[in-house]
């Protein structure tokens, strides 16, 4: 790993962006825009009150290749003194660096050592708000991948390094309870125990989803007020991940015709993220083929299979565009405190990411 890939990646993790936090990714994005421009893109973007979308285009024949990234990160304002930044040896550690800030300057260094004709358009988009499932990005991401011969993920890889071929669907969902608030003791039948009703609901649920193949998480819980008074509202937001379609609308059927248990109580529920399930296909295996063929011609080897975890790739694979992930570098940790990526890592991803975005990678070969 070069001393400016490493600077570089000093730069963006001491500027730490988590979700939702607008003034955070705003001062990121700044930075992003011109190391960006710096290689060689064109930089608009795409704003939202919570966190502006950025797109970057290098011009250059035939359909573009789009790459997706993100510069949020789960660690809030603050991480970076409980876990600094250090760089020691072959591991380098500090709030998002494997997730996935290392992907984005391998991309960014890979770009600016491409030649300046003979190369296919790039596109990419940094997404800000990836960590909770895109909810603003996805028709970006939906339209972006419509004009695309293939799409790169710049997400972290399996461990070790191979890429990633396949992603669960993954819906963020809310169950809303409306109860009727009274005095807990004084008058306690007179109310409807908000509270109550979602723990009921939460058990009927999990029933009814424990003979399928999917995961179900319940992430945060809320409502209520006082001791002394009856609850009157409530929610539960889940988790949930698909490894088909059919089981998809299985269980989201099933979330949909929740129905009250107690008279009086309302029970609502809604989707605060949708990413559909993503299953290996012939378009990918062929785009996988291609990169392992450009990886094999300067002396890396990778493989590929399927994910467990979502991202943006989850909605362009599932379009049937030609899609494979994990193309940031190997390291370990994400979401967790021992997060790191290793030195040796980034080194391979921008030569590799080199060779894929010349005029003898992806361009030069069948996808």
């Amino acid at each position: 790993m070069s001393l400016t890939a490493l600077e570089s990646l000093h730069r963006l993790t001491v500027l730490e962006s988590p979700t939702g936090d607008p003034r955070a990714l705003g001062a990121l994005a700044e930075v992003l825009e011109a190391d960006a421009h710096r290689a060689g893109f064109t930089v608009t973007r795409e704003p939202h009150p919570t966190g502006d979308h950025l797109l970057w285009n290098r011009p250059g024949s035939g359909p573009p290749i789009l790459l997706l990234t993100h510069y949020d990160t789960v660690w809030p304002v603050g991480t970076l003194a409980t876990m600094p930044w250090s760089a020691e040896d072959d591991v380098i550690r500090g709030p998002g660096v494997y997730d996935t800030k290392a992907g984005i300057v391998a991309l960014l260094a890979a770009v600016a050592a491409l030649p300046a004709t003979g190369c296919p358009e790039i596109r990419v988009v940094v997404v800000a708000d990836e960590e909770i499932g895109s909810p603003t990005a996805v028709d970006l991401v939906r339209s972006e991948a419509r004009r695309a011969r293939a799409v790169l993920g710049l997400e972290p890889p399996h461990p070790g390094g191979d890429l990633k071929t396949g992603r669960r669907g993954s819906t963020r969902a809310r169950i809303e309870v409306t109860g009727v608030e009274a005095h807990a003791a004084l008058d306690p039948d007179a109310g409807v125990n908000a509270i109550d009703e979602l723990v009921d609901q939460l058990v009927r649920f999990r029933t009814e989803v424990a003979g399928r193949p999917v995961l179900l998480n319940t992430g945060t819980i809320g409502g209520g007020g006082r001791t002394n008074v009856v609850a009157g509202r409530a929610h539960a937001d889940l988790g949930l991940r698909f490894g088909t379609p059919g089981d998809e609308e299985a269980v989201l059927g099933t979330l949909r015709a929740l129905r009250p248990v107690r008279a009086g109580a309302r029970v609502t529920t809604r989707l605060l993220s949708h990413r559909p399930a993503w299953q290996p296909s012939a378009a990918t295996a062929g785009l996988l083929d291609r990169i392992r063929a450009v990886a094999s011609g300067i002396g890396q080897e990778l493989g590929g299979l399927p994910a467990d975890g979502a991202a943006d790739t989850n909605t362009t694979g599932a379009l049937g565009v030609a899609t494979v992930d994990g193309l940031a570098p190997r390291g370990g940790g994400a979401h967790a405190r021992t997060e790191w990526v290793s030195s040796a890592g980034v080194a391979e991803r921008i030569a590799l990411l080199t060779a894929l975005l010349g005029p003898d990678g992806l361009a030069g070969g069948q996808v």
